[in-house]
C-alpha cells in the first residue's frame, strides 16, 4: 500500500526490536550454564551425555546471539535465527530429562518451576523464553520491518 505522495509507509519494528532483545537477554541466559558447568567441572570430567545437553544450550545461545544481532542490523536472517534459537531452547530444556534423568520427566519439571535445582532459573528462563522469542520472530510485522527497504537505499 502506498501513501498519496507514491512512497510505501514504514512499517513499525517493535515486536522486530523485542524479539531481539529477548533473544539477546535469553542467549546471555543459555550461556551461563555451559559456561559454569565448564569452568566448574571441565571438559574432561563431564559424562558424553551432560556435554551433549551443555552443547544444546551452547548452541542455543550462539544462534540466539547471532539471530539478534542480526536483527538489529535489519536483515530477514536475524529473525529465522532467532525462531531457530527460540526452539533449540525449548529443545534443550526438554532433552536435559530426557537424557540425563530418563524416568523422571515430571519430576524434572516440578522442582524445576519450584526453583528446587541449583540454576533453575536458566531452565525456567529457557522454557518461558523461547516461546516468547520464537512468536515475535515469527509475527508478520517483524518479517514486513526486517524486508523493507527505503526508497533509495540500496
Amino acid at each position: 500500500m502506498t501513501s498519496p505522495v507514491g512512497r510505501e509507509p514504514r512499517p513499525n519494528g517493535t515486536t522486530a526490536i523485542l524479539a531481539g532483545v529477548f533473544g539477546l537477554l535469553l542467549a546471555v541466559l543459555l550461556g551461563y550454564l555451559p559456561l559454569k558447568f565448564f569452568v566448574d567441572y571441565s571438559f574432561d570430567g563431564m559424562d558424553g551425555r551432560v556435554r551433549g545437553v551443555l552443547g544444546i544450550y551452547a548452541a542455543a545461545a550462539l544462534v540466539l546471539l547471532a539471530g539478534a544481532l542480526v536483527t538489529f542490523f535489519r536483515a530477514v536472517t536475524g529473525a529465522v535465527l532467532l525462531l531457530v534459537g527460540g526452539l533449540l531452547a525449548v529443545a534443550a530444556v526438554v532433552l536435559e530429562p530426557v537424557l540425563l534423568y530418563p524416568g523422571y520427566f515430571g519430576d524434572f519439571f516440578s522442582a524445576m518451576f519450584r526453583f528446587a535445582p541449583d540454576d533453575a532459573f536458566v531452565r525456567v528462563g529457557a522454557a518461558v523464553g523461547g516461546p516468547v522469542v520464537f512468536v515475535l520472530a515469527v509475527l508478520p510485522w517483524t518479517f514486513r520491518y526486517l524486508r523493507h527497504r527505503p526508497a533509495g537505499s540500496w
